[in-house]
């Protein structure tokens, strides 16, 4: 019998995301996987998705990103409606299997509430568990609703009530992993198990840089202010690439950070930039580049000699270190979240416990082999990886809530 699964990617942004969006990107490398084995997937998610999915369940025509940080009393009704979308459309049908859903607390909300009437349910939890206390530390699931983790180290900072219901971790993966921008035929190998693109199937590091890249938003949890202190002390060239309050060009910040009249202006992340960051950029061993996406952030990343992570929080998903590991690239981090799970040190980079040690470990970049780096992201991180994770997931589910 075909699996029949309703993947629910909520109601903010397409799938797959024009750029942003984190929760989007993963479904939007998982779905094709699922089908490919088999799985007859309806995506639950905004009408303009371009995913091809079986069937297309939506609320809102377009993504509701823009107000998400609305007062609550403007924004609540958005993901409600969504979610009595998604139980009308349960409630039409008896073909659905399982509800995969991605949607941050309300999914799980509704849908354990709604018992019976639904299919059992596999909640992944994308973010930090720390968030909303009363919730996970009170949660039930009824029998019927499962939770997993993006890494083990997420999982066990989860309350006691959230991580009995939860069956295990799948590390996020990245298309990247069959799509190598430099060597290799493009493409997947859609057969479970098979992985195509490795450094056995022809793929190439380009010539690496000196410089060493910090991609992602620059915020203080990310520790860009540690990666620009560190790196201009040390005199090792550092690339920063990413957006500072959804800002992606120099000359815009510049106006936001002059201009109080500015909408960002007085936002946390731009302030953060120029008070903690912007003091190391002198434009030439330091330099903040904006927004890097597509093919320009491949390049920019496969060509660095390394990646630095110094990581302020723990992390739980770490999309941007396993893409690092895939272009070939050394990781070099501290030791909190997800980070020790995806980087074998010594081997695919190096995880440090202090600053110090990060720096003395940038030197060391050139002895991690690019292709090793590689062969690990296919190994660990190619889409179908996943995708197999996830229906042992879906199997654990549904013979869990059918006892």
């Amino acid at each position: 019998m075909t699996l029949t699964v309703l993947m629910n990617a909520g109601p903010w942004l397409p799938v797959p995301p024009g750029g942003y969006g984190g929760i989007e990107n993963v479904i939007a490398t998982l779905v094709p996987e699922l089908r490919a084995r088999g799985v007859r997937v309806i995506l639950a998610g905004v009408g303009s998705s371009t995913l091809e999915a079986d069937e297309l369940v939506s609320v809102y025509a377009e993504g509701r990103f823009a107000h998400i940080q609305d007062p609550y009393n403007r924004v609540m009704g958005i993901a409600h409606a969504h979610m009595r979308g998604v139980l009308d459309a349960l409630r039409e049908r008896d073909d659905v299997d399982l509800v995969h859903d991605h949607l941050e607390v309300v999914g799980p909300a509704v849908l354990s509430a709604a018992g019976r009437s639904v299919p059992p349910v596999l909640h992944t939890l994308h973010w930090d568990l720390a968030k909303h206390p009363e919730f996970y530390g009170r949660f039930d699931g009824a029998g019927r609703l499962f939770v997993n983790g993006v890494s083990a180290d997420q999982l066990t900072h989860a309350p006691p009530a959230l991580r009995a219901h939860a069956l295990g971790h799948v590390h996020l993966a990245t298309p990247l992993a069959y799509d190598p921008p430099y060597g290799g035929a493009p493409g997947a190998s859609r057969t479970a198990g098979e992985a195509v693109g490795g450094a056995a199937g022809g793929w190439r590091a380009p010539a690496k840089g000196e410089y060493v890249v910090a991609m992602g938003r620059i915020t203080a949890l990310k520790g860009t202010h540690i990666a620009a202190r560190m790196c201009r002390a040390a005199n090792v060239p550092l690339v920063l690439a990413g957006p500072v309050n959804g800002i992606g060009t120099p000359e815009e910040l510049a106006e936001a950070v002059a201009d109080p009249a500015h909408p960002a202006h007085a936002s946390p992340d731009v302030r953060y930039y120029a008070e903690e960051v912007a003091p190391h950029v002198d434009g030439d061993l330091v330099r903040w580049v904006g927004a890097v996406g597509g093919a320009d952030r491949d390049e920019l990343v496969a060509r660095a000699r390394a990646a630095v992570f110094p990581l302020c929080w723990a992390e739980p998903g770490g999309t941007a270190i396993v893409e690092a590991l895939a272009l070939g690239t050394a990781v070099a981090g501290f030791r909190r979240g997800c980070l020790p799970e995806l980087v074998a040190h010594g081997r695919t980079g190096f995880v440090a416990d202090d600053e110090q040690s990060l720096a003395r470990f940038l030197d060391k970049a050139e002895e991690i082999d690019p292709a090793e780096c590689r062969a690990e992201a296919v190994r660990r991180f190619g889409p179908g990886a996943m995708a197999e994770r996830y229906l042992r997931l879906y199997e654990r589910v549904l013979g869990e809530a059918a006892v």
